[in-house]
């Protein structure tokens, strides 16, 4: 269950962007019996002309549609929310998935894919946006405020300032941030992060990591091509460091 604008509680809408009616209609069986709301789309257009209205808590989003591409549906999503975003491809091809998450998908599965699998990521990425405890109780560990020299982030409201600027980070990108400062200084590898931001048991993918790294630093960094605050360590992965101007 979400809550409201009135902190009421109302059922969790899961929108379903897919061509194929047969998966979506499969889907939709899936989520409703886990207690989800769902509506389906077939066209990347009506899905962009639908979500202002239906405002879903998470958006499943194929890459291959008609109208508009997933890539341009979820450029679309991210110009005014911060909706969670799944990519759903029925490629694995590099390029495919980096243009999806370079566009603001949160995470993507791959085509033919097992329902488990999916349902832990909607999941996942649900209680990243509630920023609610994972399952093994890690996040409830978490401070709910952090001051890092000119960055401030609240882990109640969900923001991040620096220099008392909000930096309107999505989601995810907040997550992602949050996880590093609490550990400054400290460089964590990126299966680290994989688990930690995302919720990856085993393994998981790099690129989620790298894409959402070079993402986070075009809103935090004052010069995103030399970053001082999320750093690179070679053979690592990334470590924060508190800005000071």
């Amino acid at each position: 269950m979400m809550q409201d604008e009135h902190g009421k509680s109302k059922q969790t809408l899961i929108m379903i962007v897919d061509d194929d009616a047969a998966l979506g209609e499969m889907l939709s069986i899936v989520l409703n019996g886990s207690g989800f709301e769902t509506v389906t789309c077939q066209d990347g257009l009506r899905a962009v002309e639908m979500f202002p209205t239906l405002h879903p808590d998470l958006v499943l989003l194929d890459i291959m549609l008609p109208g508009l591409d997933g890539v341009q549906v979820a450029q679309r999503i991210r110009q005014t929310a911060n909706t969670p975003i799944i990519m759903l491809t029925a490629k694995s091809d590099t390029t495919d998935v980096v243009k999806g998450l370079e566009a603001g998908a949160d995470d993507y599965v791959v085509k033919p894919f097992e329902v488990v699998e999916l349902m832990a990521r909607i999941k996942a990425r649900l209680r990243t946006l509630g920023m609610g405890a994972s399952s093994d109780g890690a996040a409830a560990e978490l401070p709910e405020f952090l001051h890092c020299g000119i960055l401030e982030m609240n882990r109640v409201r969900h923001t991040a300032k620096k220099n008392g600027i909000d930096l309107h980070l999505t989601p995810m990108e907040f997550e992602l941030l949050y996880v590093l400062a609490v550990h400054e200084d400290e460089s964590l590898s990126r299966t680290s992060l994989l688990k930690q931001v995302w919720g990856y048991d085993d393994g998981g993918d790099a690129k989620l990591v790298n894409v959402h790294v070079q993402r986070l630093r075009m809103k935090v960094e004052s010069n995103p091509e030399k970053p001082q605050i999320v750093q690179t360590v070679r053979g690592i992965g990334y470590k924060f460091v508190a800005p000071t101007e």
